[in-house]
């Protein structure tokens, strides 16, 4: 058995983690992988600092010349994470004929198609497993186990983060502040959560899944985004009534050679296999035309379970090095597709509405939805009081466009106050 030598590059949470399977399981990874495994070199900004993984002192460094410079290294594991100055990095690796493994899902979305087409040029393999849903096999069933299937549909929780606020929300009957602040403090949130509540971590995800999905390049800025710091206790409660639970979902759909890409807060039905899904878990949901619908759920994020993720790809890797099938899954492959633009999307809508001294003369504000194509399912009708309260609505299925078109005309409306909330519905 040949050696074949890693190189880590960042020994947060997710290095600690590949690096303690690394060592812990050497035995049973040599054996599946048909090589022997050295950890050559390891990258940590701090040498001084405590880890929870005991790695021996020389092969440490702080300076990444000596991971990317080191001629006898295979494969380079980056998980420094972001754009700058990995990127550079990935390259660097890339040029030197170096395999490369990432758990990075901004730098994979963001420039993913320009470091594969160099990975096939040198001959060498980007694996990236680990960006979307950490320890949930998804990307390898996509790209390998559900190839005989036009997909037709991926639906997914995907980040943790806004699962665990939002389940919490619904649970404990809580404010969305006083949430994150114990997000944050149980390790589920950063101390910056824009990323995670505002959706772009979950946009960089979708990216990656729907260019596997439908062979075609949806690049991050053309999905629709839209976070759930809006999302307040009384859409919760009123969800509730209706019989649904508020999620954040990335959603893509190919319709008519058409790519639909979004991520919004999203009004599920109880029963439905994603409203099952609690706490920082992740879930997503394949709908093929052979398969049918396939759940995948799991940890999506942890040192362990993201880790996991990472060796497996390394494993692969290694296979591919052993019987000369590198670039066997090719990921360069994909052609340019339409992405729907997001005022044709067609949805179910909820929407709440503040209006004044109860019931107002509403009739003026059925009849501009009616006019604007607008159906409406269910209402949920405030008793009339002195104060402004809420009406509560549940169209059938609407344009975008003439929902927002509608809208426009109501918020004019004397009676109207203002337009709480707008949430979309899937079924």
């Amino acid at each position: 058995m040949g050696a074949v030598k890693i190189g880590i590059l960042g020994l947060g949470t997710v290095g600690s983690g590949v690096a303690e399977i690394l060592l812990r399981n050497k035995k049973s990874i040599n054996q599946k992988a048909g090589s022997r495994i050295e950890l050559t070199k390891v990258l940590d900004k701090d040498l001084t600092r405590n880890r929870s993984v005991d790695i021996p002192a020389e092969i440490m460094t702080d300076r990444p010349e000596e991971v990317l410079g080191n001629s006898e290294i295979d494969i380079i594991v980056e998980l420094i994470g972001g754009v700058n100055p990995t990127k550079e990095f990935v390259k660097q690796a890339l040029e030197a004929r170096k395999h490369v493994v990432t758990a990075n899902k901004e730098l994979i979305a963001k420039y993913g198609d320009e470091l594969f087409d160099l990975a096939a040029k040198r001959g060498v393999d980007l694996h990236f497993e680990a960006s979307v849903g950490g320890g949930i096999p998804i990307i390898k069933s996509l790209q390998e186990s559900l190839t005989a299937n036009q997909i037709e549909e991926v639906i997914g929780i995907v980040n943790g983060t806004t699962n665990y606020i939002l389940t919490k929300m619904t649970e404990k009957e809580a404010k969305f502040e006083e949430v994150l602040a114990e997000a944050q403090q149980a390790g589920y949130a950063e101390a910056d959560p824009t990323a995670d509540i505002e959706g772009y971590d979950a946009a960089y995800k979708l990216s990656i899944l729907s260019n596997i999905a439908f062979t075609g390049l949806v690049d991050v800025n053309d999905i629709y985004r839209e976070g759930i710091s809006q999302i307040t206790q009384k859409d919760i409660t009123y969800a509730q009534q209706l019989g649904y639970v508020i999620k954040l979902l990335a959603i893509s759909k190919e319709v008519e050679g058409q790519i639909e890409a979004r991520v919004h807060p999203t009004m599920l039905p109880k029963d439905h296999p994603l409203a099952q899904v609690k706490e920082a878990f992740n879930a997503v949901l394949v709908r093929g035309d052979a398969v049918g619908e396939l759940l995948y759920y799991g940890q999506g994020a942890g040192s362990l379970p993201t880790g996991s993720a990472v060796v497996a790809d390394v494993i692969d890797i290694i296979r591919n090095i052993n019987y000369k099938a590198v670039n066997r899954v090719a990921a360069n492959n994909y052609k340019e597709k339409i992405v729907k633009r997001h005022n044709e999307v067609v949805s179910k809508y909820y929407i709440r509405l503040q209006v004044e001294n109860g019931h107002g003369d509403l009739a003026k504000t059925f009849r501009i939805l009616e006019n604007n194509n607008i159906g409406i399912k269910r209402v949920i009708e405030p008793e009339k009081t002195d104060e402004p309260v809420n009406l509560i609505l549940l169209t059938r299925q609407v344009v975008e466009e003439n929902l927002q078109r509608a809208l426009g005309e109501v918020k004019k409306l004397r009676e109207i106050k203002e337009i709480s909330n707008l949430i979309r519905v899937e079924t």
